[in-house]
């Protein structure tokens, strides 16, 4: 994918995700877009490092990396970062993230026919495996914490 490319799709997903984040959280259009444009801009860098870094090491890696390390109390800068950030919602982000997977899921409907009845017993096997998984671990911190 062209750098071009990865801009313009980045520019249209943080566009998104401002409106998302005015309409899902408290937080004002002047109070996300600081926050908007930090993680925009770490997901720029991490995409870059995945291409021209030697390695093969995916971008999310990168992104994830990056992030962490900036948001390190005691890491120059860590607090703007933090303060700005903090005015984004999580789900804000997922939303318009999750429509463009589909979208291009959707392109290649064909493709992904072909992968049969399996995938879709695997996705509920997953699904149902997090979902226990989840739920155990929340029992027993709840019961150690004394809370049922």
């Amino acid at each position: 994918m062209k750098l071009k490319d990865t801009i313009i799709i980045l520019a249209i997903v943080s566009f998104m995700s401002l409106f998302s984040n005015v309409l899902g959280t408290k937080a004002t259009i002047v109070d996300s877009i600081p926050g908007l444009l930090i993680l925009a801009v770490i997901a720029l860098v991490g995409m870059l490092m995945s291409k021209y870094l030697p390695g093969g090491i995916p971008a999310a890696a990168y992104v994830v990396t990056i992030g962490c390390i900036l948001t390190i109390p005691g890491v120059p800068g860590s607090d703007v970062i933090n303060a700005y950030v903090k005015n984004v919602g999580f789900v804000a982000l997922c939303t318009p993230i999750l429509a463009y997977a589909g979208v291009s899921i959707g392109k290649d409907l064909d493709a992904f026919a072909k992968t049969g009845w399996r995938i879709c017993v695997l996705a509920i096997v997953v699904f149902v495996g997090t979902y226990i998984g989840s739920a155990i671990i929340a029992q027993a911190i709840l019961k150690s914490l004394g809370q049922i």
